[in-house]
C-alpha cells in the first residue's frame, strides 16, 4: 500500500474511499479514523501500488471538474447569480385552490 493523499477529517476520507472503490479501487484509511466518537484529525488514503497511478488521475480528474462546474455555474451574462429552474414563477393555479379550500373549511369548523 502506498499513501494517496491526506485529509482533513474521517468523514472525507470515507468520501474519497467511496469514490475510489466506485471505480474498483481499493483504498484503506489510517489515522483519526473509527471509535466510538468522531475524533478530528488528519486521515490518511493509501492504496495499492499498481493503482497508484490510476487513483491519483481520478481524483484530479475530480477535481478538475468541480472547478469547472463551479466556474460555469458562477458565471452568469448578465452579471447575476445564477437562478433554480422554475424561480420567480408563480404558484400553479391548483396550488392557490387547495389553500383557498383549506382556508374555507378551517373557516367553516370555526363557525360551526
Amino acid at each position: 500500500m502506498v499513501h494517496l493523499t491526506t485529509v482533513g477529517d474521517a468523514f472525507h476520507g470515507r468520501v474519497v474511499m467511496a469514490r475510489l472503490g466506485a471505480d474498483g479501487i481499493l483504498a484503506e484509511l489510517r489515522g483519526a479514523v473509527g471509535g466510538t466518537y468522531p475524533l478530528a484529525g488528519l486521515v490518511d488514503v493509501y492504496v495499492d501500488a499498481q493503482e497508484a497511478d490510476a487513483a491519483r488521475h481520478l481524483l484530479l480528474a475530480d477535481a478538475v471538474d468541480a472547478v469547472l462546474v463551479d466556474a460555469h455555474c458562477s458565471a452568469a451574462p448578465t452579471g447575476e447569480p445564477p437562478r433554480r429552474p422554475g424561480a420567480g414563477r408563480p404558484h400553479p393555479r391548483w396550488a392557490w385552490l387547495v389553500l383557498a379550500a383549506l382556508v374555507l373549511a378551517t373557516t367553516l369548523a370555526w363557525a360551526l
